[in-house]
Protein backbone atom coordinates (compact mmCIF):
# COMPACT_ATOMS: atom_id res chain seq x y z
CA UNK A 1 0.00 0.00 0.00
CA UNK A 2 1.33 3.57 -1.29
CA UNK A 3 0.74 6.25 1.78
CA UNK A 4 1.36 9.71 0.62
CA UNK A 5 4.23 11.49 2.35
CA UNK A 6 2.61 14.13 5.06
CA UNK A 7 5.00 16.92 3.86
CA UNK A 8 3.89 16.46 0.65
CA UNK A 9 -0.31 16.33 1.63
CA UNK A 10 0.45 20.01 3.52
CA UNK A 11 2.74 21.42 0.62
CA UNK A 12 0.09 20.44 -1.27
CA UNK A 13 -2.73 22.11 0.62
CA UNK A 14 -0.63 25.17 0.40
CA UNK A 15 -0.67 25.45 -3.37
CA UNK A 16 -3.76 25.44 -3.24
CA UNK A 17 -4.26 28.57 -1.91
CA UNK A 18 -7.25 27.31 0.91
CA UNK A 19 -9.85 30.01 2.46
CA UNK A 20 -9.27 31.13 5.88
CA UNK A 21 -12.02 28.85 6.81
CA UNK A 22 -10.38 25.76 5.44
CA UNK A 23 -7.32 26.86 7.40
CA UNK A 24 -9.72 27.45 10.45
CA UNK A 25 -10.40 23.96 10.44
CA UNK A 26 -7.21 22.76 11.47
CA UNK A 27 -7.71 24.79 14.75
CA UNK A 28 -11.02 23.15 15.74
CA UNK A 29 -11.06 22.81 19.24
CA UNK A 30 -12.42 20.06 21.03
CA UNK A 31 -15.62 19.50 22.12
CA UNK A 32 -16.71 15.88 21.08
CA UNK A 33 -20.24 14.54 22.19
CA UNK A 34 -19.11 10.86 21.00
CA UNK A 35 -16.92 9.67 19.24
CA UNK A 36 -17.27 8.62 15.99
CA UNK A 37 -14.66 5.74 15.86
CA UNK A 38 -14.82 3.26 18.57
CA UNK A 39 -11.25 2.43 18.55
CA UNK A 40 -8.06 3.37 16.75
CA UNK A 41 -8.49 -0.19 14.93
CA UNK A 42 -11.99 1.02 13.95
CA UNK A 43 -11.03 4.09 12.34
CA UNK A 44 -7.73 2.27 10.40
CA UNK A 45 -10.56 -0.52 9.42
CA UNK A 46 -13.34 2.38 8.32
CA UNK A 47 -10.76 4.60 6.69
CA UNK A 48 -8.72 2.22 4.98
CA UNK A 49 -6.30 4.13 2.21
CA UNK A 50 -6.81 7.05 3.70
CA UNK A 51 -3.49 7.45 5.66
CA UNK A 52 -1.20 9.99 4.39
CA UNK A 53 -4.82 11.77 3.22
CA UNK A 54 -7.10 12.15 6.40
CA UNK A 55 -4.64 11.00 9.01
CA UNK A 56 -1.05 9.85 9.32
CA UNK A 57 0.80 8.07 12.60
CA UNK A 58 4.44 9.20 13.16
CA UNK A 59 6.73 7.77 16.05
CA UNK A 60 10.06 7.81 17.03
CA UNK A 61 11.80 5.23 19.14
CA UNK A 62 15.32 5.37 19.62
CA UNK A 63 18.10 2.18 18.68
CA UNK A 64 19.16 0.84 21.97
CA UNK A 65 21.55 -1.78 22.18
CA UNK A 66 24.41 -3.29 25.62
CA UNK A 67 27.14 -5.08 24.23
CA UNK A 68 29.10 -4.59 27.21
CA UNK A 69 30.00 -6.74 30.38
CA UNK A 70 31.18 -4.33 32.43
CA UNK A 71 28.76 -1.86 32.33
CA UNK A 72 25.13 -0.96 31.64
CA UNK A 73 24.03 1.31 28.87
CA UNK A 74 21.09 3.80 29.90
CA UNK A 75 17.47 3.45 28.57
CA UNK A 76 14.95 5.94 27.65
CA UNK A 77 12.44 6.03 30.33
CA UNK A 78 9.68 8.69 28.71
CA UNK A 79 7.82 8.67 25.93
CA UNK A 80 5.95 11.96 24.51
CA UNK A 81 2.26 11.51 22.75
CA UNK A 82 0.08 13.40 20.85
CA UNK A 83 -3.67 11.12 20.51
CA UNK A 84 -5.16 13.82 18.63
CA UNK A 85 -2.36 15.81 16.69
CA UNK A 86 -2.55 17.88 13.56
CA UNK A 87 -6.12 19.02 13.27
CA UNK A 88 -7.61 17.54 15.77
CA UNK A 89 -6.68 19.61 18.93
CA UNK A 90 -3.83 22.02 16.97
CA UNK A 91 -0.70 22.55 18.60
CA UNK A 92 -0.14 18.94 20.22
CA UNK A 93 2.06 18.01 16.89
CA UNK A 94 4.24 20.63 17.19
CA UNK A 95 4.29 20.51 21.50
CA UNK A 96 5.30 16.82 21.39
CA UNK A 97 7.87 16.92 18.98
CA UNK A 98 9.54 19.95 21.02
CA UNK A 99 8.86 18.19 24.66
CA UNK A 100 10.56 15.31 23.58
CA UNK A 101 13.24 17.53 22.39
CA UNK A 102 13.21 17.64 18.31
CA UNK A 103 12.25 20.85 16.37
CA UNK A 104 8.62 20.64 15.00
CA UNK A 105 9.56 22.07 11.29
CA UNK A 106 13.16 20.27 10.65
CA UNK A 107 13.22 17.28 13.39
CA UNK A 108 16.23 18.39 14.08
CA UNK A 109 17.69 17.76 17.86
CA UNK A 110 16.60 20.87 19.89
CA UNK A 111 18.45 21.59 21.68
CA UNK A 112 21.24 19.77 20.16
CA UNK A 113 22.94 18.27 23.17
CA UNK A 114 19.32 16.57 24.14
CA UNK A 115 18.13 14.54 25.91
CA UNK A 116 15.83 13.40 23.22
CA UNK A 117 12.73 11.18 23.95
CA UNK A 118 10.40 8.42 22.60
CA UNK A 119 7.33 10.09 20.97
CA UNK A 120 4.06 9.15 18.77
CA UNK A 121 1.33 10.97 17.09
CA UNK A 122 -1.83 10.73 15.77
CA UNK A 123 -2.67 13.54 13.55
CA UNK A 124 -5.50 14.98 11.04
CA UNK A 125 -4.42 15.94 8.15
CA UNK A 126 -8.24 16.97 6.23
CA UNK A 127 -8.92 20.36 5.10
CA UNK A 128 -12.01 20.10 7.31
CA UNK A 129 -14.12 17.90 10.03
CA UNK A 130 -10.80 17.20 11.55
CA UNK A 131 -12.55 16.57 15.03
CA UNK A 132 -14.37 13.48 13.53
CA UNK A 133 -10.64 11.35 13.52
CA UNK A 134 -10.86 12.18 17.57
CA UNK A 135 -10.58 8.57 19.23
CA UNK A 136 -10.44 8.95 23.43
CA UNK A 137 -7.83 7.80 25.35
CA UNK A 138 -8.93 5.32 26.75
CA UNK A 139 -9.70 3.61 23.87
CA UNK A 140 -6.38 4.31 21.83
CA UNK A 141 -5.52 0.56 20.60
CA UNK A 142 -3.27 1.25 18.46
CA UNK A 143 0.09 -1.56 18.78
CA UNK A 144 2.30 0.90 18.25
CA UNK A 145 1.26 3.26 20.80
CA UNK A 146 0.06 0.93 23.18
CA UNK A 147 3.71 -1.08 22.89
CA UNK A 148 5.83 2.14 23.30
CA UNK A 149 3.45 3.00 26.70
CA UNK A 150 4.15 -0.72 28.14
CA UNK A 151 7.86 -0.16 27.57
CA UNK A 152 8.16 2.94 29.11
CA UNK A 153 8.36 4.07 32.72
CA UNK A 154 6.47 7.35 32.07
CA UNK A 155 3.99 8.46 29.26
CA UNK A 156 3.30 12.40 28.83
CA UNK A 157 0.26 12.89 26.95
CA UNK A 158 -0.04 15.81 25.06
CA UNK A 159 -4.49 17.45 24.49
CA UNK A 160 -6.40 20.00 23.74
CA UNK A 161 -9.99 21.57 25.83
CA UNK A 162 -11.77 24.38 25.65
CA UNK A 163 -11.79 26.79 28.98
CA UNK A 164 -14.94 26.12 29.93
CA UNK A 165 -13.57 22.14 29.62
CA UNK A 166 -10.85 23.34 32.00
CA UNK A 167 -13.32 25.56 34.29
CA UNK A 168 -10.82 28.44 34.30
CA UNK A 169 -11.92 32.59 34.58
CA UNK A 170 -13.57 33.36 31.33
CA UNK A 171 -11.36 36.58 31.71
CA UNK A 172 -8.13 34.32 31.93
CA UNK A 173 -8.72 31.39 29.81
CA UNK A 174 -4.95 30.29 29.09
CA UNK A 175 -4.48 27.05 31.09
CA UNK A 176 -3.02 23.63 31.27
CA UNK A 177 -4.96 21.01 33.50
CA UNK A 178 -1.93 18.39 34.71
CA UNK A 179 -3.66 15.23 35.20
CA UNK A 180 -2.36 11.01 35.80
CA UNK A 181 -2.24 8.86 37.80
CA UNK A 182 1.91 9.43 38.52
CA UNK A 183 2.00 12.26 41.17
CA UNK A 184 5.14 12.33 41.46
CA UNK A 185 5.17 13.73 37.48
CA UNK A 186 2.24 15.53 38.03
CA UNK A 187 3.30 17.24 41.20
CA UNK A 188 6.74 18.48 38.92
CA UNK A 189 4.66 19.43 35.93
CA UNK A 190 2.55 21.48 37.88
CA UNK A 191 5.39 23.17 39.94
CA UNK A 192 7.20 24.09 36.56
CA UNK A 193 4.58 25.40 34.51
CA UNK A 194 3.48 27.35 37.39
CA UNK A 195 7.63 28.90 38.27
CA UNK A 196 7.44 29.64 34.14
CA UNK A 197 4.27 31.62 34.80
CA UNK A 198 1.62 29.31 33.24
CA UNK A 199 -1.87 29.33 34.68
CA UNK A 200 -2.10 25.23 35.87
CA UNK A 201 -5.40 23.79 37.05
CA UNK A 202 -4.85 20.29 39.29
CA UNK A 203 -6.51 17.75 37.34
CA UNK A 204 -7.95 15.86 40.24
CA UNK A 205 -10.72 18.74 40.43
CA UNK A 206 -12.10 18.29 37.01
CA UNK A 207 -13.14 14.81 36.63
CA UNK A 208 -13.47 15.05 32.79
CA UNK A 209 -10.03 16.36 32.09
CA UNK A 210 -8.55 14.19 35.27
CA UNK A 211 -6.57 11.75 33.17
CA UNK A 212 -7.20 8.83 36.38
CA UNK A 213 -8.59 6.28 34.48
CA UNK A 214 -6.51 3.18 34.50
CA UNK A 215 -7.58 2.47 30.56
CA UNK A 216 -6.07 5.34 29.49
CA UNK A 217 -2.97 5.26 27.67
CA UNK A 218 -0.88 7.63 29.92
CA UNK A 219 -1.20 5.23 32.46
CA UNK A 220 -0.44 1.77 30.68
CA UNK A 221 2.89 2.32 31.74
CA UNK A 222 5.79 -0.29 33.01
CA UNK A 223 4.41 1.46 36.32
CA UNK A 224 0.83 1.75 35.78
CA UNK A 225 1.00 5.54 35.69
CA UNK A 226 1.93 8.30 33.72
CA UNK A 227 0.73 11.81 33.16
CA UNK A 228 -1.79 14.11 30.75
CA UNK A 229 -2.09 17.62 29.69
CA UNK A 230 -4.98 19.41 28.33
CA UNK A 231 -4.21 22.88 27.35
CA UNK A 232 -6.88 25.23 26.54
CA UNK A 233 -7.56 26.10 22.73
CA UNK A 234 -6.43 29.97 24.36
CA UNK A 235 -3.43 28.91 25.62
CA UNK A 236 -2.16 26.31 23.04
CA UNK A 237 -2.80 29.77 20.41
CA UNK A 238 -0.72 31.93 22.52
CA UNK A 239 2.12 29.98 21.98
CA UNK A 240 2.44 30.60 18.11
CA UNK A 241 2.88 33.67 15.74
CA UNK A 242 -0.56 35.76 15.44
CA UNK A 243 -2.77 34.31 12.86
CA UNK A 244 -0.29 31.50 12.35
CA UNK A 245 -2.45 28.68 14.22
CA UNK A 246 -2.83 26.50 11.71
CA UNK A 247 -1.44 23.26 10.72
CA UNK A 248 0.65 24.57 7.22
CA UNK A 249 2.49 27.42 9.83
CA UNK A 250 2.59 26.30 12.92
CA UNK A 251 5.85 24.47 12.70
CA UNK A 252 7.78 27.65 11.98
CA UNK A 253 5.84 30.24 13.86
CA UNK A 254 6.56 29.07 17.30
CA UNK A 255 7.23 32.14 20.09
CA UNK A 256 8.86 32.46 23.41
CA UNK A 257 5.91 30.91 25.41
CA UNK A 258 6.27 27.82 23.05
CA UNK A 259 9.74 27.61 24.08
CA UNK A 260 8.57 28.10 28.37
CA UNK A 261 6.01 25.84 27.85
CA UNK A 262 8.41 23.14 26.21
CA UNK A 263 10.92 24.02 28.71
CA UNK A 264 9.36 23.54 31.43
CA UNK A 265 7.91 20.36 30.82
CA UNK A 266 11.41 19.56 30.02
CA UNK A 267 12.77 20.49 33.18
CA UNK A 268 9.49 18.58 35.01
CA UNK A 269 10.78 15.31 32.95
CA UNK A 270 14.00 15.69 34.08
CA UNK A 271 12.89 15.70 37.58
CA UNK A 272 11.03 12.52 37.45
CA UNK A 273 13.64 11.03 36.18
CA UNK A 274 15.87 11.70 38.43
CA UNK A 275 13.60 10.03 41.49
CA UNK A 276 14.58 6.58 42.91
CA UNK A 277 11.70 4.49 41.29
CA UNK A 278 13.06 5.51 37.73
CA UNK A 279 16.32 3.73 38.44
CA UNK A 280 16.35 0.40 36.36
CA UNK A 281 18.76 -2.41 38.33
Amino acid sequence: MTYANRRTVLTGLAGAAISASVLNAFTVAPAYAADLYASNTDLYTKLAGKEGTDFTRRYKRHELFDNSDAQRSPINRTTVMALHGGGIEGGTSELCLATAGYHPATLALAPAGGPAYDYWMFEGVRTSNNGDLHVTSTNNDDRTALSMAAGSLNVLSLHGCTAAQAKVPADRPEAVVVGGLNTDFTTCLREEFRAAGFQTVDGSTVPALAGEDPNNICNKTLLGKGAQLEMTTELRQSMFDPGCFNQLERPTHTNGLFDAFVGAARKAIARLEAQTDQVIL
